[in-house]
């Protein structure tokens, strides 16, 4: 037994170094290299140092990928946030400045100024924060009525407005006596956004207002005639003109509610009379149209239009009679004449314009105690 044993291990130890023997052989054995002009399978010329050239090419190409990465990315950003060429770009649009808020604390001022007077100086404390002495009676003047008739502004957030004021005088005992339409002109800085008059961008800042001083009452502005219109026939108030028929019954139904427009309207109009009626009975006083005389009788072909100027006289029901003007166009169909439109206003001719005229010494405004500011 004990000699099988030893038998064996030594056939181990054999086999073991015949493994470690064939090991060595084949790792001092040198390899085998292909000739630099030898060319492989593919028809390419090979060698190790080629083969390692590629493979360190190949290493650096991945390491240039790899740390341009972030690069590349912030160029990829950076061209995504730029607008493209020829993309619309936005424009920024400011509002004008509204003068409805400076306007408004003009017209106030100026009624609190006619009202003001000796003793009274603080009423005009919310307007104007100037020290003033005023020599008028207090409710010697008042404005019965006032309106702005100009607006400008000198530079931003600060207003020229000019108010116009029907005035009334009273003396000591009392009476009162109406001097006419006088004008004022106040210089208002405003604060806030646009749409108050102001300078913010921020439509929620605080609107203000302050008078940079007392009113000045300036001349009235020009008296104008204007220009020709182009309603140069005149119809009168004949029952046998279809065309002031129509106007008759259109406006008589427009101004009492006493029939349906639709029967007096172009196909397709829609026209609401007043609602409710303010008037009881219409009376066509006169009506002028923009037609040859020999077209006065007749209606013409249809679609043919007519631009008339219609006065009427008309009444309520306790009986007062207020006069009104109406522009119309009528338009023909089936031999009538029809309604077409209730025009904005009276059409003027296009080559005519408004003209100056003399005032005279009664259109003249009143002139107006001057106070004086201590």
């Amino acid at each position: 037994m004990k000699r099988r044993r030893r038998k064996r291990r030594a056939d181990k130890q054999q086999l073991v170094e015949t493994a470690g023997a064939e090991a060595w052989d084949e790792d001092a054995a040198p390899p085998r290299q292909h000739a630099a002009e030898d060319p492989d399978e593919t028809g390419w010329k090979t060698s190790t140092a080629h083969m390692s050239g590629i493979a360190r090419l190949t290493r650096i190409g991945v390491w240039a990928l790899v740390t341009s990465g972030p690069v590349i990315g912030v160029l990829a950003l950076t061209g995504s946030s730029t607008p493209a060429q020829g993309a619309a770009k936005s424009v920024v649009v400011s509002t004008p400045a509204s003068a409805t808020g400076p306007a408004g604390f003009a017209s106030l001022f100026v009624a609190a100024y006619l009202d003001a007077g000796q003793g009274t100086e603080r009423d005009l404390t919310p307007y104007y924060s100037g020290s003033v002495v005023l020599s008028a009676k207090p409710g010697a003047r008042e404005a019965t009525r006032s309106t702005v008739i100009a607006s400008r502004e000198v530079q931003p957030g600060y207003w020229s407005i000019t108010v116009a004021a029907d005035v009334t005088a009273k003396n000591d005992a009392g009476k009162a006596t109406r001097l006419g339409v006088q004008y004022f002109r106040v210089g208002v800085q405003a604060t806030g956004p646009a749409s108050a008059g102001g300078t913010s961008t921020s439509d929620a800042a605080v609107a203000g207002y302050a008078a940079t001083s007392l009113p000045a009452q300036v001349a009235a502005p020009a008296s104008l005639k204007p220009g020709a219109l182009v309603y140069e026939s005149d119809r009168g108030t004949s029952s046998t003109d279809p065309a002031v028929e129509t106007a008759k019954g259109f406006l008589s139904a427009y101004l009492t509610g006493t029939a349906e427009l639709d029967r007096y309207t172009s196909p397709g109009v829609r026209l609401q009379a007043i609602t409710p009626a303010p008037y009881s009975t219409v009376k066509v006083t006169g009506v002028q149209d923009d037609s040859s005389g020999s077209e006065q009788q007749k209606v013409p072909a249809d679609g043919t239009e007519l631009h008339q100027l219609v006065n009427v006289d008309a009444a309520d029901s306790a009986g007062n009679t207020v006069s009104l003007s109406y522009a119309l166009t009528l338009k023909s169909r089936a031999g009538r004449w029809e309604v077409d439109s209730v025009d904005d206003a009276p059409a003027i001719r296009a080559s005519s314009a408004p003209s100056t005229t003399a005032r005279t010494p009664a259109d003249s405004d009143a002139a107006a105690a001057t106070p004086s500011i201590s």
